[in-house]
């Protein structure tokens, strides 16, 4: 059995064949998807965070809202830039949102990705300390969000507050029980993933990552996963740790499927510099009818390896279109892959 979610990168632009023209249709038509989604049975409804671009980038607001209007499905990130964020600040906005969802929330974070701009966090006004990397300075916020997400009181009251403080040191507020094991970090390499795992995060595996070996995608990520798998272990966590990977899958089921993604080319691993200085290798995608679909995917190693799976989904395409694709996996694949 495995967990199915969906991963919008919530596109929009005013373009004829988008049902997104507007950042309103983006955050309107992901609510809808996201109660559509869960009617059907998809598990997950997680959400790509990006900043100066046409593109979703606050995301509490929106999982808010999907939490207040769905039940079941867990809500997330998958992922959220640490350089652009006040870790303390995040750690409210998280608690209100998970107390809204009832503990559904599963949030990705991480140092995030090649930018829209040259060091976009500095706008934000934040900057690594002497001698650090903006990678270094993600992880370094990343560790305290997670610190304070413990709930343990810290800041030194008030001897005259406006209201009457508890005893002690003061906690950040409201408090979700719980959300601290919840935490997922998207790691594009084997040492992050291990990392993560020290860490006791969740791990977050792309269709990406950096090219390790010169393997198969495939391979490098379950090797990356088995890994993280080990380092856990060796931490002594007391909880299992969860896995998720992402994925491209097109169920060719209609005509409509086939015109949109019948000629698909990147059914292939494609490897290519993502920054200056690093090597990555991008994920095949996967487009054919069900059949072939379920013989293609049990021969990727990382999906076996994980727990979770969160379908990429081309959201200018709409609500009706994309739960039509989601549909289609859980009906016409995810069975023959023992997957339901």
């Amino acid at each position: 059995m495995k967990k199915i979610g969906f991963l919008s990168f919530g596109h929009w632009a005013n373009h004829p064949a988008y049902k997104t023209r507007t950042a309103a249709d983006t955050l309107l038509q992901s609510i809808d998807l996201a109660v559509a989604a869960e009617q059907i049975g998809i598990d997950g409804a997680y959400f790509r965070v990006h900043h100066f671009a046409s593109q979703l980038a606050s995301p509490f607001p929106l999982l808010a809202a999907v939490a207040a209007k769905t039940s079941k499905i867990e809500i997330g990130t998958a992922v959220i830039d640490m350089r652009y964020e006040n870790p303390l600040y995040m750690v409210e906005e998280a608690g209100a949102t998970d107390l809204i969802s009832d503990g559904r929330l599963q949030l990705g974070i991480s140092r995030g990705s090649p930018e829209q701009v040259i060091e976009g966090w500095r706008y934000f006004g934040y900057e690594p300390a002497k001698g650090e990397t903006d990678e270094e300075m993600g992880r370094r916020k990343a560790l305290q969000f997670l610190d304070r997400l413990k709930g343990i009181g810290f800041a030194q009251p008030n001897p005259n507050p406006m209201f009457p403080n508890p005893p002690g040191l003061l906690r950040l507020e409201p408090h979700a029980q719980g959300l601290r094991d919840r935490i997922w970090w998207g790691a594009a390499s084997n040492v992050t993933a291990v990392w993560a795992a020290e860490n006791g995060m969740n791990l977050q595996s792309s269709t990406l990552k950096f090219d390790e070996n010169g393997k198969p995608f495939h391979i490098q990520q379950a090797e990356q996963i088995r890994q993280y798998k080990q380092a856990w272990k060796k931490a002594g966590h007391q909880r299992e740790p969860r896995v998720s990977v992402s994925r491209s899958i097109f169920a060719l089921v209609t005509e409509q499927d086939r015109l949109y993604f019948g000629g698909e080319k990147n059914q292939t691993d494609q490897f290519g510099m993502i920054e200056p200085t690093k090597r990555a290798v991008f994920g095949r995608g996967y487009a054919a009818a069900p059949d072939q679909l379920v013989k293609e995917l049990e021969k990727d190693e990382a999906i076996q390896e994980a727990d979770t799976l969160l379908l990429t989904i081309p959201n200018t395409l709409g609500v009706e279109y994309n739960i039509h694709i989601l549909s289609s996996i859980l009906k016409h694949v995810a069975p023959g892959l023992g997957w339901r």
